[in-house]
């Protein structure tokens, strides 16, 4: 299994783009399980609301679990797209 603890790097969090940026990579990987704990709660990364439901906001930490045949590479990947800061302007 890996495992990673991130930080939210975004300065607005991870609302709507950031999340459909993460749940498209997140198909990428079929056959690979996904979970996300954070003091917010806890997302399976199956569902884009469940991941907003989370409100995760700059500087929050959240642990990141992968389970799967490729679980260091997809963790790796996801885990870097919650630590981004992303540019939307």
């Amino acid at each position: 299994m890996f495992e990673k603890k991130i930080q939210i790097q975004n300065k607005a969090g991870i609302h709507c783009r950031p999340s459909s940026m993460i749940m498209g990579t997140v198909e990428t990987f079929p056959g690979h399980e996904f979970l996300l704990e954070s003091s917010r709660g806890t997302s399976n990364l199956k569902s884009i609301l469940d991941l907003l439901a989370l409100g995760l906001q700059f500087k929050d930490t959240a642990t990141l679990r992968v389970t799967g045949p490729e679980e260091q590479a997809a963790g790796e990947k996801i885990a870097e797209l919650f630590e981004h800061e992303y540019d939307f302007h």
